[in-house]
């Protein structure tokens, strides 16, 4: 078997706790991740001191902490820009690889259009799959119900299909395909900006993969922010992303006169 590109993880966080450590000593366990890149948009004290001895220790480890935070899909875009690895490997803060995912991962590549997304099964901790690892295109009508969006309830594949979406916790990408997209849309803060990428490489003429054989632990909700902001920040990026995506005056519109139930409809699902 050929040597995998070299890649480049990028990790974004935000008052992540202790999770965080467990990411980057996996990613530093990995033979197949060349460089990590950790973002810091804010975090105690005792973290960042935490962190400045993991990357004073770690040779291919280096921080980016420039006192403010952007949000995730800017923060992603700031590790993107210095990244050296071929390839760019997303991950979330609180999860952990499992050991030999890259492989698997740029092997779905293979034979796809450019630009190509590929996501691994992110799971929780009694293995079950997570309702965002695979999902259609995410379009108004099946926001309203009219149609099927996460695909986590139908039969697991046993190797890559192609999907309409993969979760932001945990994707690769070419370096050169997500610059050439110019990465995450920054006008969203928090959520959304994972879908919205996943739809831009469709429209590009590329593809959007998941791939089962390669998966990632997450811990989910490790971050102290408030549910209330963070509820208020997905439903300001659902209209950001409905209103950018709409098909005629008529859709702009529909998203316009429904926007306020979209904050409504994520406190019930909450």
């Amino acid at each position: 078997m050929s040597a995998l590109p070299t890649t480049s993880a990028i990790v974004v966080s935000y008052h992540t706790g202790p999770r965080l450590q467990e990411c980057l000593y996996a990613l530093k366990s990995d033979p197949d991740i060349s460089e990590i890149i950790l973002v810091d948009n804010g975090n105690t004290p005792e973290a960042e001191a935490w962190i400045d001895s993991f990357i004073a220790r770690t040779e291919t480890a280096c921080l980016i902490r420039a006192g403010d935070n952007p949000g995730f899909g800017t923060a992603v875009n700031r590790g993107a820009a210095s990244a050296l690895g071929e390839l760019l490997l997303v991950i979330n803060p609180d999860a952990i690889i499992r050991r030999g995912s890259v492989g698997p991962l740029f092997a779905a590549m293979s034979g796809q259009p450019d630009p190509v997304l590929v996501g691994g099964k992110i799971f929780d901790l009694h293995g079950r799959e997570e309702r965002g690892c695979r999902r259609n295109t995410l379009t108004l009508a099946r926001a309203l119900g009219l149609g099927q969006w996460t695909l986590d309830h139908e039969p697991a594949p046993l190797g890559p299909i192609a999907v309409g979406a993969v979760s932001g916790a945990f994707f690769l990408m070419r370096r050169d395909g997500f610059h050439a997209l110019g990465g995450f849309d920054e006008d969203y803060f928090l959520h959304v900006e994972d879908v919205d990428l996943c739809r831009r490489v469709i429209e590009a003429g590329g593809a959007v993969i998941y791939q089962p054989l390669a998966g990632a632990l997450h811990y989910g909700a490790t971050s102290d922010a408030p549910s209330g902001v963070v509820q208020a920040y997905k439903a300001r990026s659902l209209a950001r992303y409905f209103r950018k995506f709409a098909k005629g005056p008529f859709e702009r519109a529909l998203v316009a006169a429904i926007k306020p139930l979209f904050a409504v409809a994520l406190k019930l699902r909450a």
